[in-house]
């Protein structure tokens, strides 16, 4: 599997493909975005291309990972100079554990639903009965959520905030599919990474319709883009450290083995959407989670850091928590145009 980061020395872009413990940069090329621009428009693979240009200056892998080199490590996809090209969404209710933990979530809800199953158990028996469709045909849709566009991802090392107005914040490890969109409105996935959705477990406790609202936070990807990575069955890590000591950690898996919905089934119930299929559009869809820490009563704290590891996937995602003050809240007014 060829691994691929984006890296930036403040002045200049590059595009590395991973020999650990080395970068080996691309040349011709700066950014993923144009990297994949040049293969829709050649017929090349994606791997083949990126190895073909990968013979450009080498660089310590382990430097510019722990910051001490010039080059710092970037979100592994953007679309320069129009973030807004990049749509971040996910998919809910995809895992047993995450199920599992959303019931329990919703547990004051549960005494008002009939038989004691909250519509979240609904939708996710839904999912058991018909989200894996013979090939050919169509499943029941997921739980899909939007999340933001390119302004709302951040790299790795990155602080993701809980903005003053939040109620919390919590990390989500979950794997994430990239996509763009061909000249033709045809998907294509460019390659698979590690990410942490992070949302507002509090706020959408409160009341599941919160849901929506919960979503609309910070988010991380990387550090390395992994091209046609398995997904069949993935087993990773995710653990919250404060100061020095590890204060929460588990064992996560996903990939299709782990979920109710196969990939299949998500990606078209994603681009169904003709709005989902504009050309040179960017798409980043996390596949769900497996495991919170909001679950097990963790309450993120500010400077904390989130590690998310995936086997195969290359190095851990490290954030840490920005906590906004309250009295950074504002009011926002809107004034009329009229």
């Amino acid at each position: 599997m060829i691994h691929l980061v984006q890296i930036s020395n403040g002045l200049s872009r590059r595009v590395a493909l991973v020999d650990e413990p080395h970068l080996h940069c691309l040349t011709e090329i700066k950014t993923v975005y144009e990297l994949v621009q040049r293969c829709l428009g050649s017929g090349y693979q994606l791997s083949e291309q990126a190895l073909a240009l990968a013979h450009g200056e080498a660089l310590d892998y382990d430097a510019v990972y722990a910051g001490t080199s010039e080059w710092h490590l970037l979100a592994p996809i953007d679309v320069p100079n129009d973030p807004a090209r990049l749509m971040i969404a996910g998919t809910g209710l995809t895992h047993v554990g995450s199920a599992r933990e959303r019931q329990a979530m919703h547990a004051a809800d549960a005494a008002k639903a009939v038989e004691g199953v909250t519509d979240s158990m609904r939708m996710f028996q839904w999912g058991v009965e018909g989200g894996r469709p013979a090939d050919g045909e169509i499943g029941v849709a997921p739980e899909w959520f939007y999340k933001g566009n390119g302004f709302m991802l951040r790299a790795p090392f990155a602080p993701l905030t809980i903005p003053a107005y939040a109620e919390d914040g919590g990390e989500e490890a979950e794997l994430a599919g990239i996509y763009i969109i061909g000249d033709d409105g045809t998907p294509y996935r460019i390659g698979t990474t590690a990410g942490n959705e992070f949302s507002d477990h509090r706020f959408e406790k409160s009341n599941y319709l919160n849901l929506a609202g919960s979503k609309l936070r910070t988010c991380s990807l990387g550090p390395e883009l992994v091209v046609d990575a398995g997904f069949h069955a993935v087993a990773g890590e995710v653990r919250i450290e404060r100061g020095a000591e590890t204060i929460w950690s588990k064992s996560v898996e996903t990939g299709e083995q782990n979920m109710c919905h196969s990939l299949a089934n998500i990606e078209h119930h994603h681009f169904k959407f003709e709005g989902h299929r504009q050309p040179g559009d960017v798409h980043v869809h996390f596949f769900g989670a497996h495991s919170l820490s909001f679950g097990d009563g963790i309450v993120l704290k500010h400077g904390d850091w989130m590690e998310v590891r995936y086997e195969g996937f290359g190095r851990a995602l490290r954030n840490p928590i920005h906590v906004e003050t309250r009295d950074r809240q504002r009011l926002v007014v809107v004034r009329s145009l009229a």
